[in-house]
């Protein structure tokens, strides 16, 4: 369970705007009085803790109301990079910016709709010797009513990269916990992040083929490709894609073959780990694939994978940058859960990722009635 997150100060120091492309938004650094018991952080002028406000917009939903997924994971990476970047840079050295390396699991735990405030707070909860943890929370606000509900639990891994040289990875300033403990529990996270994110590489070779005149229900019935070229919008100033821009990409191509498959209105539930094998350049055209590979009664895991081709540059070949797996839900006009038309696998290949999300979705169900049931 992840530590709680302390509540944003109500007289922060100064108001840091975020990037380009998120507008009414704004990073609030933790006052460092309220900081020194609650949290964990190198020292008191360089906040461990952030939060990010914005309202919701007519485009960042669906036509049911409901924010998309991509938008508010785009809202996670933004508070993980400015919190990152600014503590490895909180000591003097070689300048750096942190690059998001994974995604953990996160579950998409209550709608937000339009008109609503999200509140993203962020803390610092382990570094090892080259990356950081960030444990992410968002909230949404009725600011009508002034309710707020939980939306959102991730937890990410960034990497420093130098400004210098963006393939030298550096060192990360230790943190001060708070508890003892602490450390050896972000440890045992750590360890378990780096041996899921190495047992992916090699689907790494897994490529999505059109098919004429396909079946409904199948997998080739529903996939989806978006293309995008890379440009300045989507860059750190550094000339690299944001690894918000990239979710937010995924999560459009995933909606789209659930929809697809559904023929519903459609929303995400959950992503599995988003793992990010290198860096986007500006310039590249990336391909955003998407696929069914399981369904539950109420639920379908989709696939999703995305490949770089840097068109400008005839000494690199085309690499795959990223995937995930995303959890959707079909909905009713009511908001009601519908069931899933249940996917029809055909290939020998399309079997075997039927079997292996089908116990990925057993393993997460199992840990959820786990947690449900009362401790003695």
């Amino acid at each position: 369970m992840a530590p709680p997150l302390p509540s944003p100060s109500t007289a922060p120091p100064g108001l840091i705007h975020s990037a380009p492309g998120l507008p009414d938004t704004c990073a609030l650094p933790q006052a460092p009085a309220a900081a020194a018991a609650t949290m964990s952080g190198p020292a008191a002028e360089t906040p461990s803790a952030i939060q990010i406000c914005r309202i919701m917009r007519p485009d960042d939903a669906n036509v049911a109301g409901n924010v998309h997924g991509g938008t508010i994971l785009k809202m996670i990476e933004e508070a993980g990079a400015i919190i990152s970047t600014r503590h490895c840079n909180s000591q003097n050295g070689e300048c750096c910016v942190a690059a998001l390396a994974q995604v953990e699991r996160t579950d998409f735990l209550s709608p937000m709709c339009i008109g609503e405030v999200a509140h993203v707070s962020a803390e610092i909860t382990y570094t090892s010797k080259h990356s950081v943890e960030v444990q992410v929370q968002v909230m949404s606000e009725n600011i009508l009513t002034g309710t707020k509900k939980l939306t959102n639990k991730a937890t990410l891994w960034y990497v420093p990269l130098s400004l210098k040289d963006v393939d030298k990875v550096l060192e990360v300033p230790p943190v001060v916990y708070s508890r003892q403990g602490q450390e050896e529990e972000g440890r045992k996270r750590y360890e378990a992040q780096k041996l899921e994110r190495m047992e992916t590489t090699w689907r790494n070779g897994d490529i999505v083929q059109p098919v004429l005149n396909p079946e409904p229900n199948t997998v080739s019935y529903s996939q989806s490709s978006l293309i995008h070229l890379v440009g300045p919008s989507d860059c750190t100033l550094h000339g690299f894609v944001h690894g918000g821009v990239t979710m937010k990409l995924m999560d459009e191509v995933a909606g789209i073959v659930a929809a697809r498959h559904c023929k519903t209105n459609i929303v995400t539930a959950s992503v599995d780990a988003i793992n990010f094998y290198d860096k986007i350049r500006k310039g590249c055209v990336i391909t955003i694939s998407g696929r069914v590979t399981f369904t539950s009664n109420k639920s379908m895991e989709i696939e999703v994978l995305v490949d770089s081709d840097p068109v400008v540059d005839n000494s690199q070949k085309r690499y795959r940058a990223a995937s995930a797996f995303f959890t959707y839900v079909s909905l009713s006009q009511e908001g009601k859960s519908l069931p899933v038309p249940q996917l029809v696998p055909e290939t020998e290949d399309e079997k075997r990722r039927f079997e292996e999300g089908k116990g990925r979705y057993l393993q997460m169900k199992a840990k959820r009635q786990g947690q449900a049931e009362p401790q003695p």
